[in-house]
């Protein structure tokens, strides 16, 4: 992804670090403002995974570390929901004022009951996602057993959440009671998404459907079978964010949108993979390898594409004809092996100098036609333009830009 640093401040003055993902080329459609789980980072993998799948459409998303987490400044020890809801709306101001404002914002476990209690306040948002969060933030609260006593005793107390030492204060758990509001969800007046695994055992299912029985249409649902709260399964997490970001489509309003120009293609891969991203015009696609080279088979090869080219080109000239010359054509298939083959008969060089590239085509035609219209469409196969560039040997220039 392309992505930018940035800091911000919150009401105390603390600076914030968070990070943009752009997608590949062209303004975005929308920003999307993304709210991580307690005590968890931006960084988490799962946030780059649905991060990716809102870029791969052409929507930017901001996520931010909350105050004493991650690479933000503050303690944490005095950080609760409440001032949590402040760094979201502190987010909010700092994408109004620097790029624009976002119009989706999607929250993750505590994240999630945030973004609930906060969107009423955002005027431009227009969508809202939930995932794994509690129906209340009291909810986190039973995360904090193991020291309970002790903040009820000290006021103060460290607490093992997932591994990992935080110290705590008393006024944390009294902040979360204070802010059992209720009809929040009720007179929430956006559209809602709810994602929820059954099998999750941090925030059980119940408190999905408590998010869903309260929320006014439009509201959706959707199973995350098998998946654990904190997506830590690649897949899990891609589907998440292929799922909200189609979702959130049709709510965003694209009119200030920008799209590659017509006939440029951009490609782009990271520091690790194979995964591609490709914009071309307004379509944003993924290109990959197999894992049996080391990919991660997220989209078809670079021949795969080269492949559905020849075959879509085909396809529409077959059309354009059939229409043209008043043939009843009723449907084409196409069917593209590409392989590397001997330049001599029975030659056994495995020498790749000695092969040649071979594109096999196999064309099926549909329709109440005579053997000579037949005849006529197969030859008019080898005229598609592609067909032509390929066979043409094209000039092809390289030059490094800035």
């Amino acid at each position: 992804m392309r992505f930018k640093k940035i800091t911000f401040q919150n009401t105390e003055g603390h600076d914030l670090s968070g990070r943009i993902d752009f997608p590949l080329v062209g303004k975005p459609k929308a920003f999307v403002l993304f709210a991580h789980c307690f005590t968890c980072s931006k960084n988490l993998k799962s946030v780059d995974h649905i991060s990716q799948a809102f870029t791969q459409i052409g929507m930017a998303v901001l996520r931010f570390d909350f105050t004493g987490l991650g690479q933000s400044k503050g303690d944490f020890a005095d950080t609760n929901f409440t001032s949590n809801l402040s760094d979201l709306k502190e987010a909010y101001d700092f994408l109004e004022k620097d790029y624009e404002a976002p119009q989706i914002i999607v929250g993750h476990s505590l994240g999630g009951a945030a973004v609930l209690h906060v969107s009423g306040q955002l005027p431009a948002v227009k969508a809202v996602a939930t995932v794994g969060a509690p129906s209340t933030p009291t909810h986190v609260s039973h995360l904090l057993e193991s020291g309970k006593n002790e903040l009820e005793e000290k006021g103060e107390a460290e607490i093992n959440i997932g591994g990992r030492p935080f110290k705590m204060k008393k006024q944390f758990l009294d902040d979360l009671a204070e802010n059992e509001k209720k009809g929040i969800i009720k007179n929430l007046k956006k559209a809602l998404l709810v994602l929820h695994s059954p099998q999750d055992s941090t925030v059980g299912i119940e408190s999905a459907q408590e998010i869903f029985l309260e929320a006014m249409h439009p509201k959706s649902f959707i199973s995350l079978d098998g998946a654990d709260h904190l997506l830590l399964k690649e897949d899990d997490a891609r589907y998440v964010g292929t799922v909200i970001a189609g979702w959130a489509s049709r709510y965003i309003d694209e009119s200030k949108s920008e799209d590659a120009p017509e006939g440029e293609v951009w490609t782009r891969v990271g520091s690790k993979g194979y995964t591609t991203e490709i914009t071309a015009g307004r379509h944003h696609l993924i290109a990959d390898e197999p894992p049996s080279v080391g990919g991660d088979d997220l989209g078809p090869t670079p021949y795969g594409y080269l492949l559905s080219g020849l075959g879509a080109c085909t396809a529409m000239t077959l059309r354009m004809y059939a229409d043209y010359k008043k043939i009843p054509l009723e449907e084409v298939k196409v069917k593209l092996t590409h392989d590397k083959i001997h330049k001599v008969d029975g030659e056994n060089s495995e020498d790749s100098k000695g092969k040649i590239d071979q594109i096999k085509r196999l064309v099926s035609l549909k329709g109440d036609l005579t053997p000579e219209q037949r005849k006529r469409l197969i030859e008019i196969a080898d005229r598609c333009p592609v067909h032509k560039t390929l066979e043409g040997k094209p000039e092809i220039l390289t030059e490094e830009v800035d």
